[in-house]
């Protein structure tokens, strides 16, 4: 049976759409009348959406798991359930909730797996909670599955003040690890100061250079850079240090179009590592996807369950801005000058 009982049929909902991927201003603001809710689904109403680089990267064409043709982008969101589908169970109308979806984020409201919906916290906000679940799964699958940190290991975690970074630099800590933050500017240091991180490197141009000089080992590092940092990284791993790859933030364009030339160089410079000399060095590289976590719906369930139990304090949104404003959001992003999530927010709609 399904729950709900409100008539919605002359409630429409709207949403960013890119025609297909290549140029980020092509995102268009639509809308479209609400179907039938599947009964499988259960129907969010949403309040905030968490910006991620895979969005930019998706919109410009770099992103591999980019869907062909037309598509809403968006990981992430929170709102209120207004409708349950009649095969659903554990959630009611009223429910305050967060989650993912592999694309369709960026909308008024998504009809979501229930798998994938976790209960807002009490006490949080919804930019809180569209700024928790896909980074906050980014970090804890790094640390935990692929970086097997374990307490007193040191650990690197580059662009410390962004969404993951932050959770991550909390998470190794709630672990026992050591974590070690790395940012490009000088000015975000005080933004992990206050959220109570002291051990923070403003990265010097010879990164390398810099970790020699600082006399720096590290158990694991997460980098999402790329590049000559993370090249240097690797080379700065103990016996048995393990480098955890999940993004490639030296390709993010500049503008709204990829720059390809520039890409390709930086593409035939990556650093390239010989498993012979890991094995020599006893130093390993790991690299995921998040997005392919959504085809493995027993392991994303036990994640979800895992870091409900983590006690962690709620994630820091750094910038809010309405639904409507999406290309300055997104502007913000790529521009590396953001602290903690970058949100959208959807105001209250009448549903009566």
């Amino acid at each position: 049976m399904r729950s709900g009982g409100d008539d919605r049929s002359g409630i429409e909902r709207v949403f960013w759409q890119t025609p297909k991927a290549g140029d980020i201003s092509r995102l268009e603001q639509k809308s479209a009348p609400l179907g039938a809710l599947p009964a499988d689904r259960v129907r969010v109403d949403v309040r905030a959406i968490g910006l991620n680089f895979a969005d930019i990267f998706a919109l410009t064409g770099l992103y591999s798991a980019t869907p062909t043709g037309a598509f809403i982008p968006g990981l992430e969101f929170s709102g209120t359930v207004s409708e349950c589908g009649a095969d659903t169970s554990g959630f009611a109308p009223g429910d305050r909730v967060m989650g993912v979806t592999r694309f369709g984020g960026y909308a008024s409201v998504i009809d979501s797996e229930p798998d994938t919906l976790i209960p807002l916290p009490h006490g949080w906000d919804f930019t809180r909670g569209a700024a928790w679940p896909a980074q906050t799964l980014t970090a804890w699958y790094a640390l935990t599955r692929l970086g097997a940190l374990r307490p007193g290991q040191q650990v690197l975690v580059h662009s410390a003040a962004g969404g993951v970074g932050l959770q991550a630099m909390k998470l190794a800590r709630a672990l026992g690890g050591e974590p070690v933050g790395t940012v490009g500017n000088r000015d975000k240091v005080s933004a992990l100061s206050e959220q109570g991180f002291d051990r923070v490197l403003v990265r010097e141009k010879d990164f390398a250079r810099q970790l020699r000089r600082e006399g720096l080992r590290f158990d694991l590092v997460l980098d999402a850079i790329g590049g000559a940092v993370q090249q240097a990284s690797f080379d700065a791993l103990k016996p048995m240090g393990r480098l955890v790859v999940f993004g490639a933030a030296e390709f993010t364009p500049t503008g709204r179009r990829p720059n390809y030339l520039r890409a390709a160089w930086r593409y035939l410079r990556r650093p390239r590592y010989d498993v012979m000399d890991m094995i020599s060095s006893n130093r390993s590289v790991l690299a995921f996807n998040l997005i392919w976590l959504w085809e493995q719906k027993a392991e994303m369930r036990a994640l979800l369950a895992e870091l409900q139990a983590v006690p962690l304090a709620p994630p820091l949104v750094g910038h809010r801005f309405p639904f409507g404003d999406v290309h300055a959001a997104l502007a913000l992003l790529r521009s590396g000058r953001s602290v903690g999530k970058v949100v959208l927010e959807y105001g209250i709609r009448d549903l009566s």
